[in-house]
């Protein structure tokens, strides 16, 4: 059985609301097995067989816009790939130690063409240090995210859609749930 995490874009904001317990049988209502959820935030962990990872997507997303009664764009992301998302180390030691913010992880639907990641990484500056691995852009803010001059809309336009998650919970959902 192969486990995966689905994180959740727009989970828990404004008039969503939606409690782990809730998020979780509807989850399993979908057929996914030893279904977990990690913090408040629509990060989803579970086991299913024999599905590729897009048709899996699409039944999440189904599935829980049913349920819902609004569309949850899901981020999938499979085992090796949560690993090598913590393993990942994009700033180095002398940048993270002169930055008060904390390293952003930006999960993207695909990896991004050549073009569209030049037109994002061109946003990076010594405020906001931007860098793309497969499809992920971290993001290293000089202070809290709300401080930043980072523009969003232009990520998005760049990259497609997205949802962000710091990177301290892609480590710890990596060694809850992903440990070898």
């Amino acid at each position: 059985m192969e486990r995966y995490v689905a994180f959740l874009r727009g989970m828990n904001l404004g008039n969503r609301r939606i409690k782990n317990d809730e998020l979780r049988r509807c989850l399993e209502m979908l057929d996914l097995a030893d279904v977990g959820c990690f913090r408040a935030s629509g990060n989803a962990i579970f086991g299913s067989e024999g599905v590729d990872a897009e048709e899996l997507t699409g039944r999440i997303e189904a599935g829980l816009a049913k349920s819902l009664g609004y569309e949850v764009p899901v981020f999938l992301r499979g085992a090796a790939e949560l690993r090598a998302m913590a393993a990942h180390e994009p700033f180095e030691r002398s940048v993270l130690a002169a930055s008060k913010g904390k390293v952003q992880v930006v999960l993207l639907e695909r990896k991004p063409a050549a073009a569209d990641r030049k037109e994002a990484l061109a946003l990076s500056s010594k405020d906001d240090r931007l860098a793309i691995d497969g499809r992920e852009l971290y993001w290293l803010p000089r202070g809290g995210m709300s401080e930043s001059e980072l523009d969003l809309k232009t990520i998005g336009a760049a990259l497609g859609q997205h949802t962000i998650r710091t990177k301290g919970t892609i480590d710890q959902i990596a060694a809850k749930y992903f440990a070898d």
